[in-house]
């Protein structure tokens, strides 16, 4: 299985996991619909994650998301945010968010989501990147409007949220970071002394 031909060109190479959910739920009709896009202030598509978001800084916390008005009727907003890099069936999973309003928005920097799921280490919250040293990892940020409420519980598996969303995007979009972690401090501090 490979990527649709869709989302081809809006993916780098890095990125281009078949497992990822905007292939089993978006189409080329719901693709980027009306100008729907998603951004971050803190990083442009293809940058950089800063490493605030991830396990590499202590206090770091989920990077801040903006997105362009849906279309028409919309009445939510569901984000999926998945490591490309990883070569299971299905991409690890680093954050699942809905409940939020069908029209333009943003999640602040280290906001807590009105309703957000399990990621892939079972916990309700933005799963800090966490990688060898001097590796780089490919993470697609995806954004889907759909055309009614969903009825998901807080705390919902993602495999149940692709389940209650699927025939329902009217619009999704996708936002591409990049990440490598800081190679090791080579060395003992202890031997400056000397």
């Amino acid at each position: 299985m490979s990527v649709p031909d869709w989302l081809q060109s809006a993916l780098p190479t890095a990125a281009q996991h078949a497992g990822l959910a905007v292939c089993a739920l978006g189409d080329a009709r719901s693709f980027e619909r009306g100008g729907l896009k998603l951004t971050s202030p803190a990083f442009a598509a293809g940058e950089e994650l800063d490493p605030c978001f991830t396990a590499d800084e202590e206090d770091a916390v989920a990077p801040p998301l903006e997105w362009s008005a849906p279309p028409p009727g919309a009445q939510e907003i569901v984000i999926i945010v998945e490591d490309a890099t990883d070569t299971s069936a299905e991409p690890k999973c680093h954050w699942l968010v809905w409940g939020l309003p069908g029209q333009r928005g943003k999640i602040l920097e280290g906001e807590a989501p009105p309703r957000s799921g399990k990621n892939a280490k079972g916990n309700s919250e933005w799963l800090l990147p966490e990688l060898p040293a001097g590796e780089t990892h490919t993470f697609v940020f995806q954004l889907f409007a759909l055309d009614l409420p969903l009825t998901l519980m807080p705390g919902a598996s993602r495999k149940k949220l692709i389940a209650e969303v699927e025939g329902h995007v009217m619009a999704s979009s996708v936002l591409v970071a990049q990440y490598t972690s800081s190679p090791e401090e080579e060395g003992d501090w202890d031997d400056e002394e000397d």
